[in-house]
């Protein structure tokens, strides 16, 4: 199909930014930034219009961790600025990494990283019962003492520790939409609703509060991107293609697949919760709002994949 003037929401998971345990400092983060962006730019001169969107859990984990550690000298970060702060950081390295990727290009698309908010119902029922774990892992007695001194939730998780348990909210809206759109029409380059958007609530008198919660970075990118009326809509992870029966003696990869053989699987349970469910339920949720076409895959496929020769395609 021509790719000229169709737009394309690509949602960048956070750990990709991670290498290794080896590799997690900032520079590491800017160079596997650079890896990715390098195909991005390929879509770009292919004709293609982007809008960019990125996960944030383990950069909001280290800044987290900070914020723990200096305690006693400095007061703690809140939750939805470490949202904002990794916005802007992350942002930042993608619209330095694609300037530095296009410099030579005679005419090459501007670049711009919007703060953005994602509204959330304030009944959310996940606000009751918070089951997202989030920073460091500590001993139980200072996971009790943060319990009492400061609210928090607080669980045993997976042997390894006690953790913060926060609130995964549904996304209702996205707050900036009308700027986002409007930088789209202008032919600008958008990174935008990083790491799901800023969690916030509207008050009874309209006004807007962040909450302390964490937005699944994938339904953000999917509301999004219907939001913008997006061709395709890719979410770029760590594996190629997404298979059934996953790392089994019959494992079978999928590359094209409809929205209902999609939900057919999850009832299934083939999905895990932590990694594909999510990924896999958001873009069902593209294509059954009105979306064309949607993409799993990795980024050294991501060319491969939007010329139809990779990755897993979900369509109506």
């Amino acid at each position: 199909m021509e790719s000229k003037s169709r737009l394309a929401l690509i949602a960048i998971g956070g750990n990709s930014l991670i290498v290794d345990e080896r590799h997690k400092t900032v520079a590491d983060q800017y160079h596997a930034v650079e890896d990715t962006v390098r195909h991005l730019a390929a879509l770009l001169k292919q004709g293609y219009r982007l809008v960019i969107t990125h996960g944030n859990g383990p950069q909001v984990g280290f800044i987290l961790r900070r914020s723990e550690l200096s305690r006693f000298e400095l007061h703690e970060v809140p939750l939805d600025s470490c949202g904002a702060d990794t916005q802007g950081a992350i942002g930042y390295q993608i619209q330095m990494a694609l300037h530095n990727e296009m410099r030579s290009w005679e005419d090459k698309p501007s670049i711009a990283t919007v703060v953005t908010q994602t509204l959330v119902d304030r009944f959310d029922r996940s606000f009751a019962a918070p089951t997202k774990p989030i920073g460091s892992f500590m001993t139980e007695a200072a996971a009790r003492e943060h319990e009492a001194k400061d609210g928090w939730r607080i669980a045993e998780d997976a042997g390894r520790g006690w953790r913060r348990l926060v609130a995964s909210p549904e996304p209702r809206r996205i707050i900036e939409l009308d700027i986002i759109q409007r930088l789209v029409d202008g032919g600008v380059v958008v990174v935008a609703a990083g790491g799901g958007g800023i969690p916030v609530i509207k008050q009874d008198d309209g006004a807007l509060h962040g909450v302390d919660a964490v937005i699944d970075k994938d339904l953000a990118s999917s509301l999004l991107a219907s939001a913008l009326g997006a061709d395709v809509f890719a979410i770029s992870t760590g594996v190629e293609k997404v298979c059934v029966n996953y790392r089994m003696p019959d494992e079978r990869p999928l590359s094209r697949i409809s929205a209902d053989e999609a939900k057919r699987y999850l009832a299934e349970g083939q999905f895990a919760a932590g990694s594909m469910k999510p990924k896999v339920e958001a873009v069902v949720r593209f294509v059954e709002g009105g979306g064309r076409e949607a993409l799993i895959t990795d980024p050294k496929h991501l060319l491969a994949a939007f010329a139809g020769q990779a990755g897993t395609w979900i369509v109506p």
